[in-house]
């Protein structure tokens, strides 16, 4: 294994000071013990208890119950080596596992009149924790329930639901969601799939006219799947009505064979998820009774009419896919699962593990008291609190829409913005945190038995899950670009709005300029202390990120002003183009100011003063952490000075440094144990071999047996 040793500290002596010191200044806060475990510093410590309380959220008894179901069941756990087909068969058995759960776990969001909750938030959170045991279980799951049974429930009427739902409910119908064509991903809207009503044998035929239209990375469809919902262009009387979803069965029960007109083809091995059977499926003249549109948002009679009660096609199209929006809501919580189980395997280990020593007689030093070691894996610690707080409050904002209690056309919509943005930015985090944590846990990292390996495999396709990333931040990244845009248009009617906006623009300059010297950004001028005390300010953070965000995306509204008038597809087109990459950055932006935001307000929540003033720290860790990484930004656009800019990695350093006494706190706080680990590195067995050899070198120093070092020998005859 490869350490880095802590580099010499760029700024001054006096600097570095006034940094400690405001750090240390804070209520609460005590200087820090960088070479002791928590439970030998003074001044505040972590309630853990309190903290995995807080985590837990809403639906604590169901969290805590599918973690217990995690723990307690191991034929539901990922065996590494086996092939993929018993993987595959070790999956479904697992699935059946979960259908027999006495809790009904997975039962949750379904109607109470067909054995379910009606909870939609719980049953997101069951879902999520099956990631730890094997995450192809926890897609299998969200293919079965998440979208092939939420499909019937969600765009199927009540009739529909109660013919349709048992099925899929106790896995007696294996199902498939087939939305993703071969020649179509994240644009749904342009299938090529189609669902010609005859209304002379009141059905619908299925086709796939071409290759490029047969539905593609389907779970279930390679070898489980008896029966799928289909998404197909309408056509009825001649008129495409767009996108609607078919209940189209494919496979006899009994032989798994293809019923007539219906193919397919096997995925194979893929990168990750190989207990997942992933297919194509393909349809030639398919025939449906009519009765087999879901028809929630849309209906066709007998004589073929379609009426629905959204009349516009555009707005009857994205509610039925909002209505499948649990999908990204799950993956923004897998991802935080994934991350906490990777950060708390390595912090643990490298709590433990010792790699150099100061000099000779001295124990070697363990890799959290290395500076790089910490910067490697705090922050990461501090930005999955920040995404797990955010996280709960998606959750209850998705049950809220989809318990009907807040149900409105403005809370879908914001439900949709901040999944996309949220689920994007999280499984990119995820990813990148389990790479890093594979690296930092050396060659002990790459083995399969610990996990790193197998879990990034695994998480790979999240990112393309339910819409590729890039594909999703523009989604939200046009809502607020959109917003803006009103409000812009709202203020140009009028030549006092449009004194306002060019007013607004002198003054957005003025004070980005002036707040250089109002916040304290030149060390220089203000002083290293002040300028220290005010990024441990919220304020100021909250200042520093919002003031991005509002940049970007006025930059961006502006600079697509133009396409809005042009007539000219192509030139419209262009325009886009030249700023599609600063609108992506936007969203991201935004959605680093919402887990900000998130992540303070549940420090309201926190009762104990010691806890509480750790986790502020914590908070400022993210906060600092998202302004360290966007410096160009600010810099560029005067928002920071170079020293201003120096003293955000000088005070993240010292924070670092504050915080490293509570990591394993920290960690342990996330609410994973060794039974949900199950990383051999992490179980607490490298502190008995690092306390192991420790003893014998102090037992062969004291016995006077020890032999003496060449380097010793050579000073002695140097002397002489």
């Amino acid at each position: 294994m490869t350490t880095t040793s802590e580099p010499p500290v760029t700024t001054s002596s006096a600097a570095a000071a006034t940094v400690s010191a405001a750090v240390s200044a804070r209520p609460g806060s005590a200087p820090s013990a960088p070479h002791a475990p928590a439970s030998g510093t003074a001044g505040p410590r972590v309630d853990v208890a309190e903290l995995e309380h807080l985590l837990l959220g809403r639906w604590k008894d169901v969290r805590s119950h599918a973690r217990r179901l995690v723990a307690e069941h191991d034929e539901i756990w990922k065996i590494d080596g086996i092939s993929m087909q018993e993987h595959r068969e070790r999956t479904l058995e697992a699935m059946k596992v979960m259908a027999r759960d006495e809790q009904g776990q997975v039962w949750r969001a379904f109607p109470e009149r067909l054995g379910g909750n009606d909870d939609a938030g719980g049953n997101l959170v069951g879902c999520e924790e099956l990631f730890v045991a094997d995450p192809s279980l926890q897609i299998k799951s969200g293919v079965q329930w998440g979208l092939f049974a939420a499909a019937i429930l969600h765009l199927g009427t009540e009739e529909q639901q109660d013919r349709l739902l048992p099925g899929a409910m106790d896995l007696s119908v294996p199902g498939a969601f087939a939305m993703t064509e071969t020649g179509h991903g994240s644009d749904v809207a342009s299938v090529g799939t189609t669902a010609t009503y005859d209304p002379a044998t009141e059905e619908f035929v299925i086709n796939t006219p071409f290759r490029g239209a047969w539905k593609q990375y389907l779970g279930n469809a390679a070898r489980h799947g008896v029966a799928a919902t289909v998404f197909a262009q309408l056509i009825t009387n001649g008129v495409n009505h767009g996108v609607h979803c078919f209940y189209v069965p494919i496979r006899n029960p009994e032989t798994l064979e293809f019923l007539p007109g219906v193919g397919g083809e096997d995925d194979g091995h893929k990168g990750g998820l190989n207990g997942i059977d992933n297919g194509k499926l393909h349809f030639t003249d398919v025939r449906i009774p009519r009765q087999d549109l879901l028809a929630r948002y849309g209906q066709v009679a007998a004589d073929g009419t379609y009426t629905s009660s959204i009349e516009s096609p555009g707005r009857r199209f994205f509610t039925m896919l909002g209505a499948l929006v649990q999908g990204r809501v799950t993956l923004d919580g897998s991802a935080s699962v994934a991350a906490k189980a990777g950060l708390a395997i390595a912090t643990k280990y490298a709590d433990e593990r010792r790699q150099f020593a100061a000099g000779e007689g001295q124990d070697e030093i363990t890799l959290l008291d290395y500076a790089m070691h910490r910067k490697r894996l705090l922050p990461r610690i501090a930005e999955t609190y920040a995404i797990s707080f955010a996280h709960e409050e998606l959750l209850e904002l998705f049950h809220g829409v989809f318990s009907g209690a807040t149900d409105t056309p403005e809370t879908r919509e914001d439900l949709e913005t901040t999944a996309a943005a949220l689920k994007a930015t999280s499984t990119w985090f995820a990813m990148d945190t389990l790479q890093t944590c594979r690296q930092a846990c050396g060659g002990a990292g790459f083995l399969s038995e610990n996990r790193f390996t197998s879990m990034r495999s695994d998480l790979d396709v999240y990112t393309t899950f339910e819409g590729d990333n890039h594909v999703l931040l523009q989604l939200a990244a046009k809502r607020l670009v959109g917003d803006h845009g009103r409000k812009l248009a709202r203020a140009a009617k009028s030549p006092a709005g449009m004194a306002g906006i060019v007013a607004g623009q002198v003054k957005d300059t003025l004070l980005h300029k002036a707040s250089l010297r109002k916040l304290g950004q030149n060390v220089a001028d203000a002083g290293g202390a002040r300028a220290a005390s005010n990024l441990l300010d919220g304020g100021t953070q909250r200042a520093l990120l919002e003031g991005r965000v509002d940049g970007l995306v006025h930059s961006v509204a502006m600079g697509m002003r133009p396409a809005v008038s042009t007539k000219d597809a192509a030139k419209a087109q262009e325009i886009f183009d030249e700023n599609q990459v600063e609108l992506i950055t936007s969203a991201t932006a935004w959605a680093e100011l919402v887990r900000w935001d998130a992540f303070t307000r549940a420090l309201d929540a926190i009762k104990d003063p010691g806890t509480r003033a750790i986790m502020t720290t914590v908070r400022d860790i993210y906060g600092l952490t998202v302004i360290e990484r966007n410096l160009d930004w600010y810099l560029a656009n005067g928002r920071l000075s170079a020293s201003r800019a120096r003293a955000v990695t000088t005070t993240i350093h010292h924070l670092l440094k504050k915080i490293r006494p509570h990591a394993v706190d920290l960690v342990d706080a996330f609410g994973y144990g060794e039974r949900h680990l199950r990383a051999p590195i992490a179980d607490g067995s490298e502190r008995v071999r690092q306390d192991e050899a420790r003893a014998y070198y102090r037992e062969l120093a004291a016995s006077g047996r020890a032999p003496k070092s060449e380097k010793s020998l050579r000073g002695t005859a140097t002397r002489s």
